[in-house]
């Protein structure tokens, strides 16, 4: 059995229930999104407290912040067990080229950056919103973008 079954039959295993109300591709998005997410907490927090002990980074020619040091650590490695999780369990019915699937997918995630930032802009300083609703709706709008685009054109079948 590959990871790639295994993680399958798991989250299909947990989809039963939910199957008359939403359809599988985006059930096993939901999930692989989530996963990779608290991927991305748990590498963050270790990098943060263990890696960087909470210091800054003097590089000689630049000092980063250890929040900013572990955000540059952790991204690359999220930014691809999330390509890995949505091209082999999400849309694994793709048949584009992976090195295209690549591409497409960090355009995706670089417009999902501007989205936060220009909605968080939006929403706190001209909206007048409370930051943390405002990042959840940031979120809520990211999420949808990011599961039409992938599927419409990162990994459109």
């Amino acid at each position: 059995m590959t990871l790639q079954s295994i993680l399958l039959d798991i989250i299909d295993f947990f989809y039963q229930p939910f199957r008359k109300l939403i359809p599988a591709q985006l059930f096993r998005y939901g999930v692989s999104g989530c996963a990779n997410m608290v991927l991305d907490w748990v590498l963050y927090f270790i990098c943060y407290h263990f890696v960087f002990r909470q210091e800054n980074l003097n590089l000689g020619f630049v000092t980063i912040s250890p929040h900013i040091a572990s955000f540059i650590v952790v991204f690359p490695i999220t930014l691809l067990t999330g390509f890995w999780l949505a091209k082999y369990i999400s849309f694994k019915e793709s048949t584009l080229q992976s090195k295209t699937q690549l591409i497409r997918y960090i355009s995706v995630v670089i417009a999902n950056i501007f989205i936060n930032y220009v909605c968080l802009k939006l929403f706190v300083d001209i909206c007048g919103f409370y930051p943390t609703p405002s990042k959840m709706l940031t979120t809520f709008i990211t999420v949808i973008f990011s599961f039409i685009m992938q599927k419409f054109y990162t990994f459109k079948a």
